[in-house]
């Protein structure tokens, strides 16, 4: 067994070279690119000889429960003795899509005490020393365009198939917002462009995600767009959803993705943000989102417990909804000349 941080790239693969035992760990919360990566990671694996399993920390939204591979995966915080288990007898731990181990939400203690040789890829900023090998790139799209490369590093591309493709065009897909954002490059398009070679229907995935919607679901987005706030002079806007409205349009896991962009999609605002109220845990989640050289990463992390990417970012806050609002917005005021700058 390797020790912490001695993997280089060379042993990595040597490792890889003979079955093992591996676990596979996204984020909190996962999203279309923690699942892909997860489940695109899952299936190349497995034609590689390997114990695979996907453990995820909580639930997932329904309209990415399609996803080949999903009905393996070991939920965490329903599931804790078998998902212990897995862990206990992993040889090869990879987490995707998260660079600190407290993004792993309800497994953050099982990881850390867990000595198995972790493997992170990520692209997100800043990332922490926690993993005996890192992939890191800031400059990737996704964690699932990471797991292609991946792939392509190992020597294996020639494993692409159907399943592979479709988990990571699922990845790719929903952390480019169908491939609008500044990091979808022309590599991306050829990596997605594999995809389709190899026999994934794109149309078909991009059905699966957007166009399956609740009826309740389109009235809490209804509330939402009746929510958004607009500080004109500070090209600012924000949503805001309580829990009586989140309770009165029986909200379920993935509602309110996306409805952050509503706000940047306004013409002349460079910064959007979504707060969204959680009894449960007593917290209000914050989605940021920002054009041009705004950084959302870096008040994410100085204001909001959070982080991410300079133009998407995440965090929450531990004040009510009225409070949480009325600091981002003495927030925004402080930040008038970075705002009207560009």
């Amino acid at each position: 067994m390797f020790l912490m941080k001695s993997l280089t790239f060379e042993t990595l693969k040597t490792l890889l070279q003979t079955p093992k035992n591996v676990v596979i760990v996204p984020h909190v919360n996962p999203d279309g690119d923690a699942l892909g990566s997860s489940l695109g990671l899952y299936h190349y694996l497995i034609q590689k000889g390997h114990n695979v399993c996907v453990i995820v920390p909580n639930d997932y939204p329904e309209f990415l429960k399609w996803i080949p591979g999903t009905s393996t995966i070991i939920q965490f915080d329903t599931h804790t003795e078998i998902a212990q288990q897995k862990l206990d007898n992993a040889e090869v731990l990879f987490t995707l899509d998260f660079n600190a181990l407290h993004r792993s939400g309800p497994m953050q203690t099982v990881l850390e005490k867990n000595k198995t040789p972790k493997i992170m890829i990520d692209h997100h900023q800043q990332p922490e020393d926690y993993a005996a090998y890192t992939y890191s790139d800031v400059n990737m799209c996704s964690t699932s365009e990471m797991i292609y490369h991946f792939m392509d590093q190992m020597g294996d591309l020639e494993l692409m198939n159907v399943a592979i493709g479709t988990a990571l065009y699922t990845g790719i897909m929903t952390d480019t917002a169908s491939f609008r954002f500044p990091k979808t490059t022309s590599t991306t398009h050829r990596v997605v462009a594999h995809f389709i070679e190899v026999g994934v229907n794109h149309s078909n995935i991009h059905n699966k995600v957007y166009d399956a919607n609740r009826f309740e679901r389109l009235k809490l987005l209804g509330t939402a767009l009746s929510n958004l706030r607009v500080m004109n002079a500070l090209h600012t806007a924000y949503i805001t959803l309580s829990q009586k409205e989140l309770d009165e349009f029986g909200y379920q896991k993935g509602d309110t993705e996306g409805l952050v962009n509503y706000g940047l999609s306004i013409k002349g605002i460079k910064f959007a943000a979504i707060f969204i109220e959680n009894k449960d845990d007593s917290i209000i989640k914050i989605s940021l989102r920002s054009k041009g050289n705004f950084d959302v990463n870096q008040l994410a992390r100085e204001h909001f417990h959070g982080g991410g990417h300079q133009n998407a970012a995440g965090g929450k806050s531990l004040l009510s909804l009225d409070e949480t609002i009325e600091k981002f917005e003495h927030l925004v005021e402080s930040l008038k000349a970075q705002l009207q700058s560009e």
